[in-house]
């Protein structure tokens, strides 16, 4: 097996759906929260409906049945658009079935536990002129930054964050062209370093949380819920551009990328889930999912069960590997085998380099 694979076979542009997120003017946040109320009553309307039709039949509604029971809404006062009604009712369908249970949790309008304001919409519900949306016969100011006269709006929402701040996150179609690379990179995700590749090359942990906890706890004993919210939002908006910076520039430099399938739910129920949620894996390997979908390159995600353990030399678990908790402090072994001499997470990023190369070779498809 070659150390690298070139990938050369993809099409030079490709057709691609986006999310855009922009955010709304906050003088529209009254007209919709009020909406957002109405979608709240027609989640519960639908989640009762369905839980009583499950008791007494044992069978689940399809969105198909609910239709018939809210069709109308909008003569009973309603001023969400009917498509959005269609849309809370869809919506409740696809998490019913994705919780397996037959009534999820209600949608709260106001009090602490209030749920952040959500209203979905479907393409024709919404237009775009002169920098405003026009939504179910409203217009809504935006900050513009994309220049969304030039795309052509398809389905989407409207959403609010714990700050109370609105945004429109709105489908478009845009071509996105191919990745420049050709080479193919394993990815082994840590804690000490975020991430090491499979050329040697080690990503700093940010460490943006524990990076913020003092004048975190500082707000906290305050009591300044406006600035604790501020101080979270900023933590994530950070990590956030840093997770697209390193998944766009990985992206563009690779054809093909293997990052290792690291359980980061499960870690999150030990002792390190403050520095696991810190790290953000999961959002990461999603990023590297859709961009490498967008600028066709390929990804896939491998068991990386005894990459660590592995010489990716002679391919053996020689006696002289770190193993289990008390192998975690070394971070330089020597193969007793072959005889070289590995970093601990770059020796993992190669085998997880190889296991994805094994993968294609044997044409496995993507998990």
């Amino acid at each position: 097996m070659p150390d690298v694979i070139v990938f050369n076979h993809r099409p030079s542009i490709i057709q691609a759906v986006k999310t855009l997120r922009i955010r709304i003017r906050d003088k529209h946040a009254k007209a919709l929260d009020a909406m957002a109320c109405e979608c709240n009553m027609i989640w519960n309307y639908v989640n009762a409906l369905s839980f009583k039709h499950t008791q007494r039949t044992g069978k689940f509604f399809s969105a198909y049945d609910m239709a018939g029971y809210t069709a109308g809404a909008g003569k009973e006062g309603l001023t969400v658009h009917s498509q959005t009604v269609q849309g809370v009712t869809e919506e409740y369908v696809t998490r019913r079935k994705q919780f397996k249970k037959a009534r999820l949790r209600w949608r709260v309008s106001r009090g602490a536990r209030k749920s952040l304001g959500w209203i979905p919409f479907k393409a024709g519900a919404v237009t775009f002129k002169n920098g405003q949306i026009k939504y179910a016969g409203q217009f809504f100011g935006l900050w513009d930054s994309y220049g969304l006269a030039g795309y052509r709006l398809r389905s989407g929402s409207f959403s609010q964050d714990a700050r109370g701040r609105w945004y429109a996150n709105i489908c478009v179609e845009t071509a996105i062209p191919k990745s420049a690379g050709t080479a193919s990179i394993g990815i082994d995700l840590g804690l000490k370093d975020f991430a090491t590749l499979s050329d040697g090359t080690k990503v700093e942990a940010q460490r943006l949380y524990r990076g913020a906890e003092a004048k975190l706890a500082v707000a906290q004993r305050a009591n300044k819920k406006q600035r604790v919210k501020a101080i979270h939002a900023q933590i994530a908006n950070r990590r956030k551009d840093f997770l697209h910076k390193l998944s766009t520039r990985l992206v563009s430099q690779n054809g093909a990328i293997f990052v290792g399938n690291v359980n980061a739910a499960g870690l999150a129920k030990t002792r390190m889930a403050k520095s696991v949620l810190d790290a953000g894996w999961s959002t990461f390997r999603t990023m590297l999912q859709y961009k490498c979908g967008h600028a066709a390159v390929w990804f896939e995600e491998v068991n990386e069960s005894y990459t660590t353990q592995t010489c990716s030399s002679c391919g053996v678990i020689p006696a002289s590997s770190p193993k289990g908790r008390a192998g975690l402090g070394i971070r330089e072994w020597t193969c007793g085998d072959c005889g070289s001499v590995h970093d601990r997470d770059t020796n993992a990023a190669k085998n997880i380099l190889a296991r994805g190369h094994a993968r294609l070779a044997a044409g496995i498809p993507v998990l």
